[in-house]
């Protein structure tokens, strides 16, 4: 199936300290590939992964569930740590609780955990009728592009592959009840206007996770790797990186 231009995985070799990113549901490695390319020229090697089904057309990822974007994220993970001495993990929306799961099942092998926007909670009424809506419609118009910055397009799909979107409740029911194996280091950035994820996910991080670190985000929208913020989750990250690495990255 061909991919969307722009779509294109992301890999860059530098250091011993690895960033493994997670792109989010109907979304690419475009919405984090600035974010990706920024810790890359600061001497940490990255790897942003497709997840399958993502990129190419909404029909072919009616035929995925989060199982198989785990996976991915899975295998891109342990490749990274078999190249790098240490290894963060990285994720926007969905993106982020892929993240948080690897962080729940890999304990003290993830150095730390930097989420955008997290999505964990089945908060939005139209995916809570998924999987029932999955026997009668194919998809449902999409969630993409939520950016305040004017000019800036997320490259993600148009519809919502309603199949795929009738999995997520399973993961977010693993992921909650497994947060408080989330002992790493943890940094959230927050939107306070979002119009995809609502603050049910952040509230319940604060509430179950002692240690994690929230920012808010006033002058973005939910793709905020991409908005008027970006800039500040990019430094903020690489900060966080920095912080607790306990080896120096490539540029240091």
């Amino acid at each position: 199936m061909p991919l969307m231009p722009g779509a294109e995985p992301y890999h860059h070799e530098a250091g011993q300290v690895g960033v493994l990113l997670c792109h989010g549901f109907t979304g690419t490695p475009q919405s984090l590939r600035p974010w990706g390319e920024y810790l890359a020229g600061h001497g940490i090697s990255v790897s942003l992964p497709r997840q399958p089904g993502h990129g190419t057309r909404w029909q072919e990822m009616n035929r995925t569930r989060w199982e198989d974007w785990y996976a991915e994220v899975e295998k891109a993970f342990a490749d990274l740590q078999g190249r790098c001495a240490e290894v963060f993990v990285a994720g926007l929306s969905l993106g982020g609780c892929l993240a948080l799961r690897l962080a729940e099942v890999h304990g003290a092998a993830i150095r730390g955990v930097v989420v955008v926007n997290p999505s964990i909670a089945n908060d939005v009424p139209l995916l809570k009728l998924a999987p029932l809506l999955k026997w009668f419609v194919p998809s449902v118009p999409g969630v993409a592009n939520d950016v305040k910055k004017p000019g800036v397009t997320e490259l993600a799909y148009t519809r919502t592959p309603v199949k795929a979107a009738a999995s997520l409740p399973g993961l977010w029911s693993l992921v909650q009840a497994d947060l408080a194996k989330v002992t790493q280091p943890l940094l959230v950035f927050h939107s306070a206007e979002d119009h995809v994820v609502k603050p049910t996910s952040v509230a319940i991080i604060r509430e179950k996770v002692s240690q994690a670190t929230i920012e808010e985000l006033t002058d973005s929208y939910h793709v905020a790797t991409l908005d008027n913020d970006a800039d500040r989750i990019f430094a903020g990250s690489l900060d966080f990186i920095r912080t607790h690495a306990s080896v120096p990255l490539q540029r240091d």
